[in-house]
């Protein structure tokens, strides 16, 4: 009886020194990656440093931009506080505790570290979770840990320890129990001198349980892990997981110890530095979701060390988004003046350096690259006000087509799967030129015949994963704008009306397991499968409007159009918002939706809510352009349409017309 007592005594104290996991936890002790023992109203940590404990999840927590700044304000606080306590007689006595813990191994809380800021979005089920708990072993804020491989961001950098044991929950099967980090470091040679050093970390969720040192399952068949656990979870909110070889790129996968050396002007260095750290994130923001780091990796980087048009090309585009963005900074002419000499100086070497190739009929693959980029990178940057000389966009692209053409990459995709593995890069950054382009011209696609071929035979380009709109959708779109096209051909409203019908049945049919909902995973991560969900749903309403404006008799105030417009106006709820959002991605949807958005619509609150949340970079690139679009379409059809003297509304293409734009407005 005796040792019962013990035993139970003794359970009840090693259960006393045992800490929960950081999952389960305070929101702040889980963006510290440190454990919390989740003591209720406040953990010890933040009660120790007198800062709020929040256990529901805050605001900041879903946006990756207020996370950065949450842990810069952490480490602000932690500094003032530490500086505070810095008494002699603390320091000996922290060095005799440090002493006795080497000693004795001991399992008590790490430091307190933390620090959290009212919150207003909260998770409903952040309370439901069952707390798990484990010995503090190997603790990342032990005196004998090994601290060597941490980068200049301390703590925040270090991996989440093992998680020895989950709870099975049945009523709330989201809960992920893995984080993956993927770090990746690259060093850049300007002129062979190393100039940057990056260190970029990046996280997903996942149910693969990671591997053992030695090699085993991670899950036999007596491990802890409840089976039933696993398997619901599972089921009900698996992350499918990530392709990083889905595109066949340009310059092939670079090795691991490959050093990239850029060879610019030392007057142009700052340009260069300027679209690392500004522009890159603009560019594809979709494949960066799906492929951590391969914008960088896999597009950027091979291009500007070998392709010395991508290289100008590059550069003007950073002298534009310079220039745009720090007007608010007081730039001084002078500055604003050379800003305008570099965008005009290195456009026209781009454009020398690919008549000079193509007049020597070679590096097709090249010259293809460098003109795609030239058309697509605009979107990212510039005014809408912006009246320095440069060549239309659709001049560039049928050089581009030519020289698609030239490499055969359309029959190559129509190979079967068998013969063909993975999609062109540059054949998919043309497809989504061409279709969305076609529909800015009210022109028919070039590769009409090539994307109706993919649609029947289930065929894919990689359009999903490269931009966020699956491939059935977009080929729609392209038969869509070929009806337009039609239609202004004469075609008869009988048979025009036959397509309508057709076409709507077609976009109906690709709703089918496509759900809506959250694509933030219950740590906060993206989960690019549901985002990829959400960004073609709300292309698909957007297809659905374009093919409506081709009825005739259409008119904004129809009850229909009306519906389709606050269905579009919700589904931007499921979109990320703000500066580390994805609207910028959806400026052409938007320009379809909002010109047939009448006043006191949702769209017009919803879009001037967004715009406030991405603050000035609302005003630059295809989202500005857009925006001043839509309020000039607006200011001509409002009238119209509240005179009730019937007259058809101006179409955007006219207004786009009148002000001379020839803008790709994707």
């Amino acid at each position: 009886m005796a040792a019962t007592k013990n035993a139970a005594s003794e359970a009840k104290a090693a259960a006393a020194k045992m800490h929960r996991r950081s999952r389960s936890g305070c929101f702040t002790c889980r963006l510290r990656r440190k454990k919390c023992e989740e003591g209720k109203p406040a953990c010890k940590a933040c009660t120790h440093l007198g800062l709020r404990c929040d256990y529901k999840r805050p605001l900041w927590w879903s946006n990756g931009e207020q996370r950065r700044n949450q842990k810069e304000h952490i480490k602000n606080v932690i500094k003032k506080t530490q500086l505070s306590k810095k008494t002699p007689q603390q320091q000996q006595q922290q060095s005799h505790q440090q002493s006795q813990h080497q000693r004795h191994l001991s399992t008590s809380s790490p430091p307190p570290l933390t620090h959290s800021v009212p919150n207003s979005a909260e998770a409903p089920f952040a309370e439901a979770f069952p707390p798990s708990q484990c010995p503090s072993e190997g603790s990342p804020y032990s005196v004998d840990y090994d601290l060597t491989y941490t980068t200049d961001n301390g703590y925040f950098s270090m991996p989440p320890p093992p998680q020895p044991y989950i709870t099975h929950h049945s009523r709330y099967p989201m809960f992920s129990p893995y984080e993956v980090d993927i770090k990746t470091e690259r060093e850049v040679f300007v002129n062979n001198v190393p100039t940057r050093r990056d260190s970029t970390i990046s996280t997903f969720s996942t149910f693969q349980p990671p591997p053992t040192s030695d090699g085993l399952p991670a899950y036999p068949a007596d491990s802890w892990i409840q089976q039933e656990h696993f398997e619901s979870t599972s089921e009900e909110f698996a992350e499918e997981p990530v392709d990083f070889n889905f595109f066949e790129f340009p310059h092939g996968p670079l090795t691991p110890n490959h050093e990239t050396v850029i060879n610019v002007e030392e007057g142009d260095k700052y340009l260069l530095n300027h679209f690392f750290d500004k522009v890159l994130k603009l560019i594809f923001p979709i494949l960066d979701a799906n492929q951590h780091g391969s914008t960088r990796e896999d597009v950027i980087l091979p291009a500007l060390e070998s392709n010395r048009a991508y290289l100008h090309c590059c550069l003007s585009i950073a002298a534009t988004h310079m220039k745009d963005t720090e007007t608010s900074l007081s730039i001084s002419p002078a500055n604003n003046e050379q800003l305008d000499n570099d965008v005009v100086r290195h456009r026209y070497a781009a454009v020398s350096e690919l008549c000079e190739a193509l007049g020597a009929d070679t590096n097709h693959a090249q010259i293809l690259e460098a003109t795609l980029g030239m058309i697509f990178f605009q979107c990212s940057v510039g005014r809408a006000d912006d009246a320095l000389p440069d060549i239309p966009w659709h001049q560039h692209f049928s050089a581009a087509t030519s020289l698609v053409n030239r490499l055969d990459l359309p029959t190559s995709v129509l190979l079967p799967q068998e013969q063909h593995h993975q999609a062109s890069f540059n054949m998919t950054l043309t497809s989504w030129i061409d279709i969305l382009g076609s529909t800015i011209l009210g022109r028919q696609p070039t590769f009409a015949d090539t994307y109706r071929e993919m649609n029947m035979s289930n065929g894919s380009l990689g359009l999903a994963e490269l931009m966020g709109c699956d491939d059935k959708i977009m080929f729609l779109i392209a038969e869509i704008a070929c009806l337009d096209v039609q239609r202004g051909f004469g075609l008869d409203e009988v048979m025009l009306c036959k397509y309508v019908e057709t076409l709507a049945n077609a976009i109906g049919e690709t709703e089918l397991n496509s759900a809506v909902q959250s694509c933030f995973s219950t740590t906060g991560a993206i989960r690019p499968k549901q985002l990829t969900t959400n960004i073609t749903a709300v292309f698909r309403v957007a297809a659905r409007i374009y093919l409506c404006t081709l009825v005739p008799g259409y008119s904004p105030t129809q009850p229909s159009m009306c519906h389709l417009i606050s269905q579009f106006s919700e589904l931007m709820n499921f979109i990320p918002a703000g500066t580390e959002g994805f609207d910028r991605s959806l400026a052409w949807p938007l320009l379809i939706a909002g010109a047939s958005s009448t006043r006191g619509s949702p769209f017009r609150g919803m879009l001037e809510e967004r715009s406030e949340r991405l603050g000035d970079a609302a005003a630059f690139g295809s989202f500005g352009r857009i925006r001043e679009l839509l309020n000039d379409v607006w200011a001509v059809n409002d009238d119209l349409l509240e005179s009730g003297v019937g007259a058809p509304v101006v179409g955007w293409r006219e207004v786009m017309a009148g002000k001379g734009w020839e803008f790709l407005l994707i």
